[in-house]
């Protein structure tokens, strides 16, 4: 036996008003007037003939009744929201939505991605740039490109690159600043970035040695600081894999070679609670092969 739905619109109302505990922030959710929300809370309430919010002088609160509802019907709505997605990717080319820092986008990804596109045609991959974690229960993404050291409980992640720190300058730079130890970076502008702002700290810890840390030039990213000391602003502790093709044609150099590791690598994370689609797996492959070349 088949039993009647209440009015949907109502309950769309109802739902996001209950997730938020305002008729102000739903009226936001939905993008309609608090007035209307009121009105769709209305029919609902006259629908099941019972009370689903305690209006109360600062805001509302649910109902034993409305709890009850709220409870049935969250679920439901977020199985039709995934249901939707994934229909609405059918009939069309794979898209695998990727976020990355700017850093790793500038400086790894995006060079290499033609070559993705040559190999895997079929899929397209939208990539956007944060430093803000992903999150995967509000954000249409698929996957996201991560530091640390792997232990995210929420989180799959598939280590890709240990990071490996090193000092890097210019040809010209080195040759008019002599650096023979580490104790003489205190003579030169050391380069900061803000995306990684203990690095410096770190390095100079491992070496022994007594420079102040906190001297120099910050960026908000570590992009911009590698482009500084390409420009003979100073010295930039990079992170090695960023840097390997300027290090090879010689733009860039290292004074002191022997990198440092903090036991923090690069890895593509994903939602535990999701299985991963083929066409992310294909691209997890597809990295890891290109980080070995």
């Amino acid at each position: 036996m088949k039993y009647p739905l209440p009015p949907l619109n109502p309950l769309k109302a109802f739902e996001s008003a209950a997730r938020l505990l305002s008729l102000t922030a739903a009226a936001e959710d939905l993008n309609v007037s608090q007035v209307a929300v009121s009105r769709q809370v209305k029919v609902l309430e006259d629908y099941f003939g019972v009370a689903l919010f305690k209006r109360l002088h600062r805001g509302i609160e649910l109902t034993d009744e409305g709890k009850e509802l709220y409870d049935g019907i969250s679920t439901a709505f977020q199985d039709i929201a995934d249901a939707a997605r994934k229909v609405s990717r059918r009939g069309r080319r794979d898209v695998l939505s990727i976020q990355s820092y700017t850093t790793f986008s500038q400086r790894w990804l995006i060079p290499r991605l033609a070559d993705f596109h040559k190999r895997f045609e079929a899929t397209e991959v939208r990539l956007s740039s944060s430093l803000t974690p992903v999150d995967f229960e509000t954000q249409n993404i698929d996957a996201a490109i991560r530091s640390g050291y792997g232990k995210w409980p929420e989180l799959h992640a598939e280590r890709l690159v240990e990071i490996e720190l090193i000092p890097v300058c210019t040809p010209e730079f080195l040759a008019n600043n002599p650096l023979h130890t580490p104790q003489d970076l205190q003579n030169v502008t050391l380069l900061h970035s803000m995306a990684r702002n203990h690095d410096w700290e770190s390095w100079l810890k491992s070496r022994e040695v007594k420079v102040d840390s906190h001297k120099g030039i910050r960026f908000d990213n570590s992009s911009s600081a590698y482009e500084a000391a390409a420009m003979g602003m100073g010295v930039a502790l990079a992170v090695k894999v960023f840097v390997e093709g300027l290090l090879t044609k010689g733009k860039l150099v290292s004074p002191f070679p022997d990198s440092h590791t903090t036991g923090e690598s690069y890895y593509l994370v994903w939602s535990n609670k999701v299985a991963p689609s083929d066409t992310l797996l294909t691209f997890l492959k597809w990295m890891r092969e290109s980080m070995r070349k």
